[in-house]
């Protein structure tokens, strides 16, 4: 149970800080059980506030740790892993990197090869326990592969996938908020456009997005499926589908997937 361990997010900037607000939410986890680095730390206050041990000393954090995540840029990645490596405990400690392209070699240029050492992508989302996070992991026994799952499960949910796709992963579950937003946006510009106030215009499309995300989970079809259902002959949604599609709205989303994937790849 992650309840009864110590965790470490040094670096804690926004995702990080979304990972340790799902941590407090649990009513399971001791808020002092979890420290939180940055250079700056008063951005951490309302952590503070809760419990939470906030420092800017990453050394002394992982020192201490059970878990220790890694939520700092990628490039400083082997900087970070350098400055922490002579506390770190390969027998005892768990690393786990949320740092984009980073792979598990290149981590292991820097820990002990004994490390048991994952990736893992969740996104912002994470802040209110919606996070969808996949993870990868070298080494890694049954027991240390559930405390990891149970870690991310406890945001959202989690996802093992081979470290080929991690890149992937980035895109769709990360980057994809991103490009959810962006629609959402787009549709309360048009939803103003055509009567509504901004306030209002918001509200029906929000819980239209997650009425549609709730239908695909618990319905378990198609997109395509769901779509037909409204799309009466010579109605209006059609029309609407018909004229996204003319300018291009499927395509810009598939060239906006891979123009991002293409970014990280490189």
């Amino acid at each position: 149970m992650i309840s009864n361990l110590k965790i470490a997010i040094i670096g804690c900037g926004n995702l990080g800080s979304s990972i340790a607000n799902g941590l407090v939410m649990r009513a399971d986890f001791d808020p002092k059980n979890l420290t939180l680095t940055k250079r700056n730390t008063s951005s951490l206050k309302e952590f503070e506030d809760k419990g939470v041990q906030v420092c800017s000393d990453n050394i002394d954090a992982a020192r201490n740790a059970d878990l220790v995540l890694l939520g700092v840029k990628p490039y400083n990645v082997g900087n970070i892993l350098r400055e922490i490596y002579p506390v770190l405990d390969p027998k005892r400690q768990t690393i786990i990197s949320l740092a984009t392209g980073v792979t598990l070699k290149e981590m292991y240029e820097v820990l002990a090869p004994t490390t048991v050492t994952f990736r893992a992508m969740p996104n912002i989302a994470a802040d209110i326990q919606e996070s969808v996070t996949c993870i990868c992991h070298e080494q890694a026994a049954p027991v240390q592969v559930e405390q990891v799952k149970e870690l991310f499960d406890s945001i959202g949910f989690t996802i093992s996938i081979d470290e080929t796709l991690m890149e992937a992963a980035t895109v769709l579950g990360a980057c994809g908020i991103a490009y959810v937003l962006r629609f959402m946006r787009a549709m309360i510009q048009g939803g103003i456009q055509i009567g509504f106030d901004s306030v209002t215009a918001s509200k029906i499309v929000n819980q239209t997005v997650k009425g549609a995300a709730e239908l695909m989970i618990q319905k378990n079809i198609h997109p395509e499926a769901a779509i037909d259902k409204v799309t009466t002959p010579k109605g209006c949604t059609i029309v609407g589908l018909n004229e996204m599609e003319h300018q291009g709205f499927s395509s810009a989303m598939v060239r906006g997937v891979i123009a991002s994937y293409d970014k990280i790849a490189k």
